[in-house]
């Protein structure tokens, strides 16, 4: 069986229990959604329906309207570029780091170097409150707010009065030539313009532009586009790969506008993938606002009704996720999980539980069998299983 349309939903950081490797990152217990549940009674009739549950135990569900699995990492690290990297076919033995703890000396010197300007904050933040701690001394002084969200990120915050966006957006682009060529592993650098007064700062998410290190190797995404295929990233989809095989880029500030961007593109004829990256589900586990994570869910099961009814025959929807970020785990960086795989069709007679993927790259390898394309470097297609 094959489609004309693909459509994949990463679940940022929704993880479905520790892989096997987990000790090796200290993640040995982690399980993103298993302690969600343990810690509320979630709501979601929508994704019990397509084995989104069944996905934390394997058991083998009858009623299912879905294709359900987990997939394992293969890739080392636990950041967002790696994830995304194995589900297109990409190995990469190489992690990007996280800053918890700040940058150090050499990394804030080049960017006082390169911009003129002094470096304030230097700290893990996972909302807009060093901006509200910070953003009247950057003001007054013109310096610049450096933050990290424990992801692998360097973010670069200024006000658009005090440093105008065009201004910062360059300043960024400097800083991500300079981290390269020194050999800092960030998989990306971040501006963050935002604007207000005293109290009143807002960051201004619409015009927050992310630099992000070029895939290493061409991806299946690669080889779709030189088919002529249409490749649509919603939300950081673009960010992530730095532009390479995507050949439409949609914007979105959060799972909602993510949502509804993609119940557009639904209604649009083109013949190809579209993926879509729901980043709040890791915002709110790098807060560890497990409340704000469950309500997260809920609010997508909602969602998910609409997108079902909305696809055709043809369309082929695969949900999963790029890592785990447990909101119930110590600190506040990502977990080295397994992830749930849902496939959903309603062309499908006969759906049921999958043995477990070993490698998010099936993902990638399936996509690339369905549109008859170079097939990625690792990865088996589970195309022939779908009835």
């Amino acid at each position: 069986m094959k489609f004309k349309r693909i459509f994949l939903i990463i679940l940022d950081s929704l993880g479905v229990g520790e892989a096997i490797d987990a000790i090796n990152y200290k993640d040995n217990g982690a399980n993103t959604l298993g302690h969600i549940i343990e810690n509320n009674d979630l709501f979601i009739p929508n994704l019990k329906k397509i084995g989104f549950l069944d996905t934390l135990t394997l058991t083998e569900d009858k009623d299912v309207e879905a294709y359900y699995t987990i997939a394992k990492p293969t890739n080392v690290g636990k950041d967002s570029l790696n994830g995304h990297y194995e589900m297109v076919g990409l190995k990469n033995d190489e992690a990007f780091e996280s800053f918890n703890e700040g940058f150090s000396f050499d990394i804030l010197s080049e960017i006082e170097k390169i911009t003129g300007r002094k470096v304030i904050g230097n700290k893990c933040c996972q909302d807009t409150s060093i901006i509200e701690e910070l953003g009247d001394r950057q003001v007054n002084y013109g310096s610049l707010i450096v933050y990290t969200s424990a992801d692998s990120d360097l973010q670069v915050a200024a006000h658009e009065d005090c440093v105008p966006i065009a201004t910062l957006y360059s300043y960024c682009e400097k800083i991500r030539e300079v981290t390269l060529n020194k050999g800092y592993k960030i998989a990306r650098i971040i501006a963050r313009p935002f604007t207000g007064t005293l109290g009143k700062y807002k960051l201004l998410n619409a015009a927050r532009r992310d630099y992000a290190v070029k895939p290493p190797k061409r991806t299946i995404l690669n080889h779709l586009v030189d088919k002529d295929y249409n490749v649509i990233g919603i939300g950081k989809v673009n960010d992530v790969f730095d532009g390479e095989g995507i050949n439409k880029m949609i914007k979105a500030c959060d799972n909602n506008e993510a949502i509804n961007k993609l119940s557009d593109i639904i209604d649009k004829e083109f013949i190809g993938l579209c993926m879509v990256n729901l980043n709040d589900f890791d915002a709110y586990g790098h807060k560890r606002d497990i409340e704000g994570y469950a309500g997260s869910i809920e609010e997508l099961d909602i969602d998910l009704k609409i997108i079902l009814n909305k696809l055709e025959l043809d369309d082929l929807l695969i949900i999963t996720a790029d890592h785990g970020n447990d909101p119930s785990f110590p600190g506040n960086g990502h977990t080295r999980e397994n992830v749930p795989v849902i496939i959903y069709s309603r062309n499908f007679k006969t759906p049921h539980r999958l043995p477990p993927f070993e490698t998010f790259a099936d993902i990638g390898a399936t996509i690339a069998d369905n549109f008859d394309v170079d097939a990625p470097e690792i990865g088996k297609s589970f195309l022939d299983e779908l009835e």
